[in-house]
């Protein structure tokens, strides 16, 4: 959404009328008669549409192509015997399981659409690295993985997903994944890293796989979702966030330097750890007051800024998985929405009185939360300023699952942590919850 505001300043005529007729296609949508369930299949020659968010990054894609800034890059540690044949066999599979990673989009008069590859052997690239001396081995590494994560997707020819292999020990590899945002989530990883392990098992073991079959794909979805939103639904999910976001002021923030009038998207991390005994003090506070752990580090959060911005009435943005329905839990896609939380910290509340109120605010989004943010943005006719991201301009995400290691038929599989120079917010308060006490970064 952010690179999305920092274009329209600039927008030629034709993608003018582009962006004219991506609106009109979202309120075409709301006018269909919405199914009770999220249950059918689609017929297998019939187009799919994109799902909300699918469509926004398409439009961006189309406002300025070549772009890497929606990869998703990902990197696997393999440590023992690799049977590579297995390794190939499983990625082949989890291809033909899920539809979207072989999904690319095509147009018709403007109009995006999925269009869905038939299933086949997925090409892994393998360099062997083992000849090199340490040092430069390690550089080499670190040079292709960011070379990986920064090749752009052709969204309109796919694949949207690719994979490579680096060999860099006798008994140790790297595995590189990079999918684009269009067709992946922070959630699809875990099912993506689940199935992996699994058909490797067995694979490895000479056993043929068996996984349960999927009771639908992310197109069925994206249909779904189209005539989900419509009539009484749609209207019911507007009327609580126009009342929850009237006269939303925007958060100032003291910074060092002037905002620039065109953001460049280039940002720095820096790691944050809250011990062990403060992040078992925290969950032990929401236990007692019954509120999540997360309200609690919402609570003290928008404390933080309200001390640094002298504002009392604060809106920090935060991701939510978005599979509201248990048939897209196992799925590979693009489900992620963004959620806007504005708490009242006005009358000097004392810190109980706050997380009530964090609670409410916080407990209202959830059960509102099938508004795409990007239609929420649209509807509510958000004033442009190119320096601020509409709605929000900190994020605060709490990980559920974090990051662990799997071993594997001998083998043991472990994430990597990739850097980044770029940030798409003023500030991101990133944490996980480990037996170490709350981890993560400030970006």
């Amino acid at each position: 959404m952010e690179q999305f505001e920092h274009k329209l300043a600039s927008l030629s005529p034709a993608h003018r009328q582009l962006l004219e007729l991506w609106l009109r296609q979202g309120q075409a949508a709301a006018n269909q008669p919405a199914p009770p369930t999220l249950n059918p299949r689609r017929s297998q020659s019939a187009t799919a549409p994109l799902s909300f968010a699918q469509q926004r990054l398409w439009f961006l894609d189309q406002l300025e192509p070549g772009q890497a800034l929606y990869n998703m890059p990902r990197a696997l540690r393999l440590e023992g015997a690799l049977d590579l044949a297995a390794l190939m066999q499983s990625l082949t599979a989890l291809v033909a399981r899920h539809e979207t990673l072989r999904t690319h989009f095509a147009s018709l008069d403007g109009q995006p659409f999925q269009l869905i590859a038939p299933a086949g052997a997925l090409l892994l690239p393998l360099l062997d690295l083992r000849s090199l001396p340490a040092a430069e081995r390690a550089a080499q590494v670190q040079r292709l993985v960011t070379a990986e994560a920064l090749q752009p997707f052709d969204l309109a020819s796919g694949p949207l997903f690719r994979a490579a292999l680096l060999h860099i020990a006798l008994d140790e590899h790297i595995l590189l994944l990079t999918f684009h945002h269009s067709v992946f989530d922070g959630w699809s990883m875990t099912v993506f890293t689940a199935e992996l392990t699994q058909l490797y098992a067995a694979y490895a073991a000479g056993q043929p796989a068996c996984l349960p079959a999927l009771p639908l794909q992310y197109a069925d979805y994206a249909l779904w979702q189209r005539q989900r939103l419509s009539g009484a639904v749609l209207e019911e999910q507007l009327a609580y966030w126009r009342q929850q976001l009237a006269g939303l002021p925007q958060l100032a923030l003291p910074t060092a330097r002037p905002l620039p009038a065109r953001p460049s998207g280039q940002g720095g991390t820096l790691p944050l750890q809250l011990p062990l005994p403060l992040s078992q003090a925290l969950l032990a506070l929401s236990q007692q007051e019954g509120v999540t752990l997360f309200m609690t580090l919402l609570a003290a959060f928008q404390t933080l800024l309200l001390r640094y911005s002298g504002q009392d009435d604060i809106a920090v943005g935060t991701p939510i998985a978005g599979r509201t329905r248990a048939e897209t839990e196992g799925l590979i896609g693009l489900f992620v929405n963004t959620l806007v939380l504005r708490t009242d910290l006005s009358g000097q509340p004392s810190f109980v009185q706050l997380l009530g109120r964090v609670r409410e605010v916080t407990l209202g989004a959830y059960a509102h939360q099938e508004l795409p943010f990007e239609l929420l943005v649209a509807e509510l006719h958000v004033e442009r300023d190119l320096r601020y991201n509409p709605l929000f301009q900190v994020m605060l995400a709490l990980q559920n699952v974090p990051q662990t290691s799997v071993s594997v038929e001998g083998l043991t599989l472990a994430s990597l942590a990739l850097g980044s120079e770029t940030a798409k917010f003023d500030l991101t308060v990133t944490l996980a919850e480990t037996e170490q006490g709350l981890r993560g970064r400030l970006e």
